[in-house]
């Protein structure tokens, strides 16, 4: 019987020891998806933002502001902002034309073994577009 109880204990181990790596890979992927999800969620809120202040008349510094203040728990220094047209010295925002922002971000994948998966960092775009009121 004692030989029996000693087998067991180097078994669980052994489990242990082949299914942990698996286990934290798949904790970790889970937490570097929802990473990357709420920033592709927080980035699309500020596209929408930032485009619905400027067809209501924003310039192009309101409409930065704006997706810049809905993105605040990003690095807000590596969002990239398109604004199509831009204000009218260069461009023309007429009632009833389009207006287009552009929103680019690069989350940082920080789990090294995941680094190695996706891309890093993970590249990330919005676009939102509405009519000028």
């Amino acid at each position: 019987m004692l030989g029996k109880l000693r087998s067991t204990k180097g078994q669980a181990i052994l489990e242990l020891a082949l299914v942990l790596p698996i286990l934290l890979l798949l904790v970790f992927g889970i937490t570097e998806f929802g990473r990357i999800f709420n920033a592709s969620l927080v980035i699309s809120q500020a596209a929408r933002e930032g485009v619905r202040v400027g067809v209501v008349g924003g310039s192009d510094a309101d409409i930065t502001t704006a997706v810049k203040t809905v993105a605040a728990n990003l690095d807000v220094n590596k969002l990239e902002i398109y604004i199509d047209p831009p204000e009218p010295p260069v461009g023309s925002r007429v009632r009833g034309s389009s207006l287009r922002v552009e929103v680019d971000y690069s989350v940082p994948v920080v789990v090294p073994v995941i680094a190695a998966i996706v891309p890093n960092p993970y590249p990330l775009k919005a676009v939102a577009v509405m009519r000028v009121e």
